[in-house]
């Protein structure tokens, strides 16, 4: 199964998140408006029904707090009102207390006469406040207070029983909450009502906005994936150009080496053989010539005695010396046998054989990872840098001290070549094109290494700062691993 087919959009998202969100938000809203409502009407009822209370109870109280209690009048007159159908349908229970917590009248005759703890209502009226709530009791708790049902709605007012309006009395009563609970159902039912719909239309406009803004986000995704795609092919095909490149690379430097052996073996069996030839010949001349003037003078022969001699001895003597500069240079071209040797081992060689040939002092220092398995190719160049970078020494600095330093690790190898000779001007020398300093470049880059060339010339009274080759090769696991 494909987890981006299922993958929701962002609008989706939006109605699955954002929904529940909302609904809660409107039920928690709805909930408040109402319990605000329900308790307002509480109170309502509790100031309507107290003023009720207060015009008609407390017309028969005002002696009550000159004689500490009712009388046989009083009370027969409270009883009477408790049965009046009006009084009836407002207050169920009524309950009159002194302020000081005795019981002075109940209309269920229940505790007249007691002093009862004085709760948070019947303190409340005490101080000169009405006090309403929806009280619920339950059990004991309902007995013990006297409550009719377990949930009323209960008021406390205070009862002014005499003309400096002192607080001589307290009625407490009851009454049923079905009107609270009708206005409050039908206040909460409109607010959910409004809430759901203002919750709704803000919801739908939202939806709106997402969507279009998800479409957008969808399209310009759309178009990212198809450029990363497009990137991804090209960098793959790059990649494949890279490959193809590092292959080039390999095999001229195979056919590189081919070609020089092809040289140097035609230079032997072609130009060596000829001026071999030759030498024997001018040989062959001035051994005849030498013979003839032994029979003719009787003397002891003299090659360089006539212009005749002098002239083969100078074309022997020149024969010889390209016969061995062409050796020497097929010598040069040939590639020993390297792919058994360790990378140091082929430092060693190449510096052996130049101080073999020119009897300069090189001071070689190496640094190879241990069991570093290397590809011939890198071998090959590391050989030809550093024959090439020797020769040099030799040609421009010779007698000067030398230091060759070969590093390698599983990322690259490290070539130095440092001599203390007069130096050069590098600008010049590379604009010449010289085909050494050229030639180790081209052989470097062609690898993707780094082929860096410092030199002075040496200016009167100042030290020789000499020439610096340092070249860095990159390398592969798989060239370390494979070392092919």
């Amino acid at each position: 199964m494909n987890p981006a087919r299922w993958r929701l959009s962002l609008s989706q998202q939006f109605l699955l998140l954002s929904f529940p969100i909302l609904l809660a938000t409107t039920v928690l809203l709805g909930w408040w408006v109402g319990r605000q409502v329900h308790d307002s009407v509480v109170h309502r009822i509790g100031a309507d029904t107290a003023l009720y209370v207060d015009g008609f109870i407390a017309p028969q109280l005002q002696h009550v707090d000159e004689v500490g209690h009712l009388t046989e009048a009083e009370q027969r007159a409270l009883f009477e009102m408790i049965l009046d159908a009006e009084w009836a349908r407002r207050i169920v229970a009524l309950r009159i207390w002194r302020p000081d917590g005795t019981v002075l009248f109940s209309s269920d005759g229940q505790g007249v006469g007691q002093r009862l703890e004085i709760d948070e209502g019947l303190e409340a009226a005490v101080a000169g406040s009405i006090f309403s709530e929806v009280s619920v009791r339950r059990g004991r708790a309902q007995t013990d207070h006297g409550q009719p049902l377990e949930r009323m709605i209960e008021t406390y007012t205070p009862i002014h029983t005499s003309d400096r309006g002192r607080i001589g009395a307290i009625a407490e009563f009851y009454q049923l909450p079905d009107e609270v609970d009708r206005e409050a159902g039908a206040a909460q039912r409109r607010s959910w009502g409004v809430v759901a719909g203002a919750m709704l239309a803000t919801y739908l406009l939202l939806f709106v906005l997402v969507r279009r803004g998800s479409g957008l986000i969808a399209a310009q995704r759309g178009a990212l994936s198809a450029q990363v795609r497009r990137q991804t092919e090209l960098n793959r095909q790059n990649r494949q150009l890279h490959e193809r490149v590092r292959t080039a690379a390999q095999e001229a430097v195979v056919v590189n080496e081919a070609l020089l052996q092809r040289i140097s073996a035609s230079v032997h069996d072609g130009p060596c053989q000829d001026l071999g030839f030759a030498l024997m010949q001018l040989r062959n001349l001035q051994d005849a010539q030498a013979a003839q003037q032994l029979l003719l003078l009787n003397l002891p022969p003299k090659p360089e005695a006539g212009p005749d001699a002098q002239a083969l001895l100078r074309i022997r003597q020149a024969v010889e010396a390209a016969m061995a500069d062409l050796r020497a240079i097929a010598a040069n071209l040939e590639l020993p046998d390297i792919e058994p040797l360790t990378l140091d081992e082929v430092a060693q060689r190449v510096v052996r054989d130049f101080v073999g040939k020119t009897r300069q002092e090189v001071q070689l220092s190496t640094a190879v990872a241990a069991d570093l398995q290397l590809p011939m190719r890198i071998k090959t160049t590391v050989y030809r840098l550093l024959q090439e970078s020797l020769a040099n020494v030799w040609r421009h600095a010779p007698g000067s001290a030398c230091q060759v330093m070969v590093g390698a690790d599983a990322r690259s190898v490290v070539i130095e070549v440092k001599d203390r000779g007069p130096g050069f001007d590098l600008a010049s020398a590379l604009a010449s094109g010289r085909l050494g300093l050229n030639g180790m470049r081209q052989r470097v880059e062609s690898l993707g290494g780094r082929f860096d060339l410092r030199s002075r010339p040496s200016a009167p009274g100042v030290e020789a700062t000499g020439t610096t080759v340092r070249v860095s090769l990159p390398l592969t696991e798989t060239e370390t691993e494979s070392g092919r």
